[in-house]
């Protein structure tokens, strides 16, 4: 091109793996050399083209990325159980009675897992109830295992543990065990024990709706308690160390599937967790 600071650039196709062409040039205008970036699609690959100070267009290609493929989440085809001890102690794996269900312990804030003498052997200690702000107290929470292997689906779900909370353990959400989350479209099953009053409570949620069934008695005195959830067609009930303290009704064909680990004493380790203060102890699914 004559002077006029006119510029352009030239791309080779057998570069991208287009038609054939001329080895990429560019040309000078006025001694100036050319210089310009050109962001091409061709057969899948994106390439870009840059032309170097030197007049030389240097091209370099990667495969376009493809959106990741959805991992089907199904429920489980077989009767399953799982319980936890904590017996190993402290500076052990947290597994199951089987040995085959592993739990890792996350931790935000200085939270540290636990562990106190119940009985002949140990149970989980989480951190104390904080008075600081949110954001300044140590949280710590328990999960893992294969996200499928403990989806109930429509199946009988029994789910609960042994629980010690004092009454000044108590606040607006304490999550002893839980699956999947009750907003954001999910599905889920949880026991709690929520607010000053320190009573506990099932939980089942479909996509759009919570079924919840409260136990009318306090358990956070300083004593052990065996909590339970039973969900078995229609019905969600609740027990306390044995004996059944109310139930609620749900749709039959309500399935409990989500992608997400089972988790002890906590939804996460982010801020406002619903963190448990207390020890629990005998920590149980049972899928039938």
């Amino acid at each position: 091109m004559a002077g006029g600071g006119s510029r352009f650039c030239m791309i080779s196709m057998d570069a991208l793996g287009g038609s054939p062409g001329s080895t990429p040039t560019a040309p000078h205008n006025g001694g100036m050399s050319e210089s310009c970036v050109i962001w091409v699609k061709l057969a899948g690959r994106v390439a870009v083209v840059l032309t170097l100070l030197t007049g030389t267009i240097a091209v370099s290609s990667s495969r376009a990325s493809a959106p990741a493929p959805t991992v089907p989440v199904a429920s489980v085809s077989r009767a399953v159980s799982v319980r936890f001890t904590f017996d190993a102690g402290a500076g052990k794996p947290v597994v199951d009675a089987s040995g085959r269900y592993l739990l890792r312990a996350r931790s935000a804030v200085g939270g540290v897992l636990g562990f106190s003498r119940h009985g002949a052997g140990w149970a989980a200690v989480f951190p104390a109830r904080c008075a600081a702000l949110p954001q300044n107290c140590p949280r710590t929470i328990l999960e893992g295992g294969d996200p499928a292997v403990l989806n109930p689906g429509v199946r009988r779900l029994q789910y609960g543990a042994a629980v010690l909370m004092r009454p000044t353990d108590t606040a607006d959400g304490a999550n002893v065990v839980q699956k999947g989350f009750s907003v954001g479209g999910g599905t889920q099953y949880k026991l709690q024990v929520d607010g000053i009053a320190g009573r506990p409570s099932c939980v089942v949620a479909s996509p759009t709706h919570i079924y919840r069934v409260v136990a009318p008695l306090r358990v956070a005195d300083g004593r052990w308690h065996a909590l339970g959830c039973v969900r078995a067609g229609s019905a969600l009930s609740i027990s306390v160390d044995g004996v059944r303290r109310g139930s609620t009704k749900l749709p039959a064909t309500l399935s409990i599937v989500n992608a997400e680990p089972l988790r002890i004493g906590g939804k996460s380790v982010t801020v406002n967790n619903d963190q448990y203060a207390g020890l629990v102890d005998d920590v149980y699914v049972t899928i039938n």
